[in-house]
């Protein structure tokens, strides 16, 4: 039975702070349950979505049929449209000619196993872009072996999330699979490089706006030395050689470069002497403003970027909607 339409429901394993989820939420569809272990992603994801979270180790067998159980009373006998996850990959390795897995991976399993008992008509499987190289590819031919021997229909692709309104130059490998006979479909870029949201639009007018510490926009308070120091970094160019994406500093009239948090360093804003607030980083991700987060301000910073950016997710809903309604 396929989902009828206007009744897309989705899940999400891994779901952290909710980018993924609030992408879907965005373009539709009825978000029915998230999982994650992170604590303070746990408190945002809460105030910000209605439906459950399940909060716990996925490898645990009450924490999965918790979960999985939790799905099914929200469907209510109907199908699940989707089932996504961002799932960590670092356990593969070679023996011989034959990939070998170790413990690391059993959340990529654990994943396979919730999949197998949902039976979910789409899977979204987000990773960064390195997964297509990792032992010479070998990695991606095994995930897409995996997920066929489950039934389904899977092709591959690498997205850079600033061709979907994302103010962010951040690529991910996605994987979309569906187990109905439909040709899967990937989003189309919706911009083109010349084209893309800079940094400048996405946040200039939060420069005039004074620190508010329940809409996560708190500037930190550097020494007059740091601040010397920051206000030297070229854009592009990172504060220390040795961190290659954080204490980076955004370019102004283009989209930023990947933002994360790295060992309590973020990116430094292109203007200011400074780095980014909590807000300034979430517009980056493409967060709307009245998506709140929880926890200390680096907890707050560690979740965004661990994100999949909603708009991103966004499109990768309305791809599937495509799919589904042809």
């Amino acid at each position: 039975m396929v989902t009828p339409k206007n009744e897309y429901t989705s899940a999400d394993l891994f779901c952290g702070a909710g980018g993924m989820a609030k992408g879907f939420e965005l373009e539709g569809f009825n978000q029915v349950c998230g999982l994650d272990w992170f604590k303070e992603a746990g408190m945002t994801y809460r105030h910000n979505f209605e439906h459950p979270l399940i909060e716990g180790d996925i490898t645990s067998r009450e924490i999965k049929d918790k979960f999985i159980n939790t799905v099914k009373k929200q469907l209510k006998g109907k199908p699940l449209t989707v089932l996504s996850g961002g799932f960590p990959c670092q356990g593969f390795s070679m023996s011989g000619s034959r990939i070998v897995e170790d413990e690391r991976n059993s959340l990529y399993k654990d994943m396979l196993e919730i999949i197998e008992e949902l039976q979910p008509e789409f899977i979204v499987a987000e990773n960064v872009k390195g997964l297509r190289s990792m032992l010479k590819g070998k990695v991606e031919d095994k995930i897409k072996t995996d997920i066929k021997k489950l039934g389904y229909h899977v092709n591959v692709t690498v997205l850079n999330s600033a061709d979907y309104y994302v103010t962010q130059k951040r690529e991910r490998i996605i994987f979309i699979a569906n187990r109905i006979g439909k040709k899967n479909h990937h989003p189309s870029p919706l911009l083109e490089s010349g084209s893309y949201v800079t940094t400048k639009e996405a946040i200039k007018d939060l420069i005039k706006l004074k620190d508010k510490k329940e809409f996560n926009h708190v500037r930190t308070k550097h020494s007059d030395d740091m601040k010397e120091r920051l206000a030297l970094v070229p854009e592009g160019k990172s504060l220390y050689d040795n961190y290659s994406d954080s204490w980076k500093k955004c370019p102004w009239n283009e989209a930023s470069c990947t933002i994360k948090e790295n060992h309590g360093g973020v990116n430094i804003h292109p203007i200011e002497p400074r780095v980014i607030t909590v807000r300034e980083m979430a517009r980056l991700q493409s967060f709307p403003d009245d998506f709140i987060f929880k926890g200390s301000k680096g907890k707050q910073m560690v979740q965004i970027g661990n994100a999949v950016p909603p708009f991103l997710a966004k499109a990768i809903g309305l791809s599937i909607k495509k799919t589904l309604e042809k």
